[in-house]
């Protein structure tokens, strides 16, 4: 069996936040789907988080969506979290559900719209301090469909005085962390479309600002290892949003798609040094349209482990010696034999050793969990995307 001694330590001090939208219903753009068990206010959405983090130990935190994740106390909520074993994590804005941002929010050409988007983003932060969460994440829809549109250099000017007003709200310990897509639901072109108008914008504001990488927002066929490389190099990755992509951005569980684009990615994660960082979250952005939403979730997290795992059994010394001997096919052989390494027999009894399930799917099949919120969930209305 794969010994997994060596790297014991930095499995144990890993961690993966969850997305409360997560435990909501979504759908495809042509339907959002129900299902039974959905949790009905975030309350439910945090305890159903907990059951992941109960079962795998690797999600001690949840992350938030405003407005979706309005409460009338998030003093109340934190308690709630704290409760079961959880914490709230990063708050998630959103300006592209309102009427008033179809031509954009914080590259509005309208002063009054992009106030609106502005004072949202304060709320925001007013949530982070009542919920003790550090980030705040920044995802805009805003573009345009059709050339002439709109001056796309006068629209990035917008945003750069919208985030640094802003950035200047920040609490000292608190950062912002500007998310990037390169096309949708903005056609003809998107105001923050790659990593690199993200780095920009992120080393305008100072410090406190950084980059987040979702893994499903690039063309087919980028390089996004390098990508990771590069930030890290540069100091400026500040979280990961981990989720899979066939298409386009599809949401689905991490490592679905392509499981050694993960390994891939995770091993350039390991050797700049953003394992365990606290300066690089690890969180998912997922959406369960036809699974299970907490096993949904228990799949994901465990994906990131195994493939931390593979990653971190890549022996350095030997790749860096191919390396600078040149023996190209050497080197690919070391990176491959620890990619093709099955360690979840190894998991297993790690896991349990830790007093965790050997199984965390199993396990919380078993626990009874799913049968009693879909039978106590009865009633109400589910929450779900724009809920």
């Amino acid at each position: 069996m794969t010994e997994l001694s060596g790297i014991a330590p930095a499995l144990a001090a890993q961690t993966i936040e969850l997305p409360s939208w997560a435990f909501g219903n979504s759908g495809t753009r042509f339907k959002v789907f129900g299902s039974p068990g959905t949790p009905r206010d975030p309350f439910e959405k945090v305890s159903d988080a907990a059951q992941v983090h109960k079962h795998t130990g690797l999600a001690p935190k949840v992350a938030v969506h405003i407005p979706w994740d309005l409460v009338d106390s998030f003093a109340d909520l934190r308690r709630h979290a704290e409760d079961n074993g959880v914490s709230i994590g990063t708050v998630n804005s959103n300006t592209f559900q309102d009427d008033a941002y179809k031509l954009g929010s914080l590259t509005h050409s309208d002063p009054t719209v992009r106030q609106k988007a502005i004072d949202h983003h304060f709320r925001c932060i007013e949530v982070m301090h009542e919920t003790g969460s550090r980030d705040l994440k920044i995802w805009l829809a805003d573009g345009t469909n059709y050339p002439g549109q709109d001056d796309i250099r006068s629209r990035q000017d917008r945003l750069a005085d919208s985030l640094r007003r802003i950035y200047q709200r920040l609490g000292d310990e608190q950062r912002l962390v500007l998310e990037y897509k390169f096309f949708e639901p903005a056609f003809y072109h998107t105001d923050v479309p790659d990593w690199g108008t993200s780095y920009a914008h992120t080393v305008a504001l100072g410090d406190k600002a950084k980059v987040c990488l979702d893994t499903g927002h690039h063309a087919p066929g980028t390089n996004i290892e390098f990508i990771v490389a590069q930030l890290l190099r540069l100091g400026k990755l500040g979280s990961f949003d981990f989720n899979s992509r066939f298409y386009a951005d599809d949401d689905l569980i991490v490592g679905a798609a392509d499981p050694f684009q993960l390994f891939r990615i995770l091993a350039e994660v390991v050797r700049g040094g953003g394992l365990n960082s606290p300066d690089v979250v690890f969180m998912l952005d997922q959406c369960h349209n036809i699974e299970k939403k907490v096993p949904g979730q228990i799949r994901s997290v465990l994906n990131v482990q195994e493939m931390t795992a593979r990653a971190l059994l890549i022996d350095r010394d030997a790749l860096a010696a191919a390396q600078s001997a040149g023996d190209v096919l050497g080197a690919n052989e070391i990176v491959m034999d620890a990619f093709y390494t099955d360690v979840r027999p190894a998991l297993a009894d790690w896991r349990e050793s830790r007093g965790l399930p050997a199984d965390p799917m199993t396990t919380y099949a078993a626990s009874g969990y799913q049968e009693k919120i879909e039978a106590d969930r009865v009633g109400g209305v589910q929450a779900g995307w724009g809920a």
